[in-house]
């Protein structure tokens, strides 16, 4: 039976029911230090674990105070801004390379290198038939959910499914990593295909020697051609989404999931779900929604005025969603500068000259100008309001011909990595299942049997 629809008179009186006796009185939080984002108050995260995967910088202590400083990114001790500009320096493909980095904690030299990806290369199956009995079955408008059903179900096809052994769940976790791509693109092409009238439909096996980001771009096209900076550009993008700090919510999840000794797919099915959030994954698809109605209602993108006017009446709950927010602007931690922002702008910018499309990339830079400032003078702060990875991802996945469909899922192909990672880590290190505390702020009440209830 098909889930029925929620808009009924009932549903509706037990929603109110439900509301009235589920909120919280916000200034609780407050009076119990309770961070809500588990960030205090000076942006400090509230620690509830340790980890040698990644370190986020984002405040310097001065005088005894924390105070923000321009934020920074490691993985395995080593800055990210050093890792890129090594690898773009050398003109090669380096996702593999975090991977590797990620998972075994040091840097793989040429030999490491090579073999490793052979390995990856050779992981890159699916079972037999099971595009067309699992992926191409009841296909989903979100692809995340598609996504995770695919990962949920290879544990059916895994004889050691259950098995903890450090051993086993690193084999498990390069499988999702080297098929990841492969759910991602073949689940756009089945819901693509039942969308769309046509009869035509192409499925390209991927390709032991090419790189994840090559792999991408050849099994989505239908020519299976794209040029060398196309695949660079979003190497790069996969290398700076692979692991963002154990406090991010989708790794957060798979930690808190792994805790309580769960197989592999459960744990990665659970933080498909995290991710899937617009508040997560889906952050850089708000971008290019509000880029679209920005560049539909300000006439010339080059007058900084009537970009500023645009963006006050965005402010001002006048345009666009009328939330009041500048998509791409602000960060949960960063306050300063986003490292990932700005490496990644740069390679935007060339992915943009080379499409023809320097002008939409000069109303992004604007828009990040302008709107830092008004968002300063609101707050009425000389605070840092930086642009985030979010801000540019969506424009170069665009110009990638990447539908948008496919925006949360090619995160998650870069995140699962770092998912990845944190299992491996939990595993070896904890015994104990997470268990964090909520303070109970209702009131203890005495019970009243059924037949002596009141209504209300």
């Amino acid at each position: 039976m098909a889930i029925s629809s929620g808009d009924t008179p009932e549903i509706k009186r037990l929603t109110s029911i439900c509301a009235s006796h589920s909120t919280i009185d916000s200034q609780l939080f407050t009076d119990y230090k309770v961070y809500r984002g588990l960030r205090a108050p000076d942006g400090r995260g509230v620690l509830t674990g340790l980890t040698e995967i990644s370190d986020v910088m984002v405040n310097t202590e001065e005088n005894g105070k924390f105070v923000p400083c321009p934020g920074a990114l490691y993985y395995r001790g080593y800055n990210v801004k050093d890792i890129v500009a090594d690898i773009i320096g050398s003109e090669r493909f380096g996702f593999e390379e975090i991977i590797y980095l990620l998972l075994f904690g040091r840097l793989p030299d040429e030999t490491d290198l090579s073999s490793f990806k052979d390995l990856i290369g050779s992981y890159r199956k699916l079972p037999p038939a099971f595009f067309r009995d699992i992926i191409m079955k009841s296909p989903s408008v979100d692809l995340m959910n598609s996504m995770a059903r695919s990962v949920l179900t290879l544990y059916s096809y895994d004889p050691s499914a259950d098995d903890l052994s450090l051993t086993n769940v690193l084999n498990q976790c390069l499988y999702l990593i080297a098929t990841y791509p492969m759910l991602a693109v073949y689940s756009y092409q089945a819901y693509a295909y039942y969308k769309s009238d046509s009869n035509s439909f192409f499925i390209h096996d991927p390709d032991p020697k090419l790189s994840t980001a090559e792999n991408i771009l050849h099994m989505l096209r239908i020519d299976s051609r794209y040029s060398n900076l196309e695949a660079r550009v979003l190497d790069l993008a996969l290398i700076l989404h692979a692991e963002h700090g154990g406090g991010n919510n989708s790794t957060f999840t798979t930690r808190l999931v792994t805790s309580t000794g769960t197989d592999t797919y459960s744990a990665m099915a659970a933080a498909m779900g995290s991710l899937k959030g617009p508040k997560h994954g889906g952050a850089n698809i708000k971008v290019c929604r509000m880029f679209d109605d920005i560049k539909s209602n300000v006439r010339d993108w080059k007058d900084k005025d009537e970009v500023r006017s645009y963006l006050t009446k965005i402010l001002d709950k006048e345009a666009f969603d009328r939330t009041g927010l500048i998509y791409g602007l602000g960060h949960a931690i960063y306050q300063v500068s986003d490292p990932r922002a700005e490496i990644f702008r740069n390679s935007v910018g060339k992915l943009s000259k080379a499409k023809g499309r320097d002008d939409e990339f000069a109303l992004y830079s604007m828009v990040e100008e302008v709107g830092a400032d008004l968002l300063r003078e609101r707050r009425k702060t000389d605070k840092g309001v930086c642009a985030n990875v979010d801000f540019y991802s969506g424009f170069c996945y665009q110009m990638l011909g990447l539908p948008t469909e496919l925006f949360t899922p090619i995160f998650a192909v870069a995140r699962i990595v770092g998912w990845s990672a944190h299992r491996l880590e939990e595993i070896i290190n904890s015994s104990k299942i997470m268990r964090p505390a909520y303070k109970y702020v209702g009131t203890h009440r005495k019970y009243v049997p059924l037949g002596k209830r009141v209504g209300n």
